[in-house]
């Protein structure tokens, strides 16, 4: 006579098993690369599906999206909760209420796959993790476990993550949890799962492993950009310049300006402190500019006098003067004021 577990396996196993597995990936918004570029808030999250195989129809809030392919399919939702359905063979269905916050990803990998008829014994059974193979430094990757298990004991979950500085945020002792990448770029993170059933047969203990790859980041190099020359420029036009300078740094408060001048190749003795000098006037006194973010340097000659302005971001490297006369070359002029002596 069979006993009840008998009874329950043969039933069993006839019945088409399915492997699920959800994968779950936060993405972070990026700050612009644009130093003067003010972000824009999202109004709207994503939601990125794919199977395996594909063909499944899917559905989200009960509205219909077509089928599922092996490449991942995004979905743009308002802000807020969402379930999404994907019907399977059989008359069987996968669903998931997915939380989605505004300017971030969540992804679903689905893998399905008949599972072979169970033995007469629950033991030994498939156990396999699913994640996204890449993501980027700071999202939440959710590891997720399928146990075709078919014995009626409860099954016991034990995870662990490597390397030693990535930690599990949430789901200790369940078949799914999510880990912080944050920190870890240019590296692997491996989830281990040990899953038993606590008869203490060996081959009702059952492990697996996935790993996600967190590429470097790239760095990002911030210069500092040319915003205006004007050689041979009267004072007002100078100071026309002067007044686009002044809204520049002040849309952008962690910016700084260089001015250079040069004196031209036959200008007035002092000519290139002079026009800094009345440059620094009009920004610091007439358009109150903090002086702490005013560089001026006399940058030597040019062929003529002019004005060189520079707009710098924090962190960037200070640009430096390019003159192009040499200081032998130069017959300037005697200064605003002064009579030229005569040689005898």
């Amino acid at each position: 006579m069979l006993n009840s577990n008998s009874r329950f396996l043969a039933t069993q196993y006839f019945k088409l098993a399915f492997v699920a597995v959800l994968a779950l990936a936060f993405v972070a918004a990026q700050p612009s690369s644009t130093a003067q570029a003010k972000p824009k808030k999202a109004k709207y999250g994503t939601i990125k599906i794919l199977t395996t195989p594909g063909g499944f129809p899917v559905s989200i809030d009960g509205k219909s999206y077509g089928e599922t392919s092996l490449d991942y399919r995004a979905f743009d939702l308002d802000p807020g909760l969402h379930t999404v359905i994907i019907m399977l063979p059989n008359g069987q269905r996968w669903t998931r209420e997915i939380d989605l916050p505004a300017g971030r990803i969540k992804c679903v990998a689905l893998n399905y796959r008949p599972s072979p008829p169970p033995s007469k014994s629950p033991c030994p059974y498939p156990v396999n993790i699913s994640a996204p193979v890449t993501v980027t430094e700071g999202e939440i990757i959710t590891y997720t476990s399928d146990v075709s298990y078919s014995g009626d004991s409860t099954l016991n979950y034990t995870w662990s993550v490597s390397p030693a500085s990535a930690h599990i945020v949430s789901g200790v002792g369940t078949p799914t949890i999510t880990v912080d990448s944050t920190g870890l770029a240019g590296q692997t993170i491996t989830a281990t799962l040990i899953v038993d059933d606590g008869s203490g047969d060996e081959t009702c203990r059952q492990s697996a492993q996935a790993s996600t790859r967190v590429p470097p980041q790239e760095k990002r190099i911030i210069v500092g950009r040319e915003f205006d020359t004007c050689c041979s420029c009267s004072y007002d036009d100078q100071k026309a310049r002067l007044d686009n300078l002044a809204v520049e740094l002040q849309n952008d408060p962690t910016t700084r300006t260089y001015i250079f001048a040069y004196g031209g190749r036959t200008s007035p003795v002092g000519q290139a402190d002079r026009l800094l000098a009345r440059a620094r006037d009009y920004l610091v006194t007439q358009r109150g500019i903090d002086a702490s973010r005013v560089t001026m340097e006399n940058g030597g000659f040019r062929e003529e006098d002019c004005v060189e302005v520079w707009i710098v971001p924090q962190g960037a490297p200070p640009p430096t003067p390019t003159p192009t006369v040499q200081p032998g070359d130069v017959r300037s002029s005697p200064a605003p004021g002064t009579k030229r002596r005569n040689r005898r």
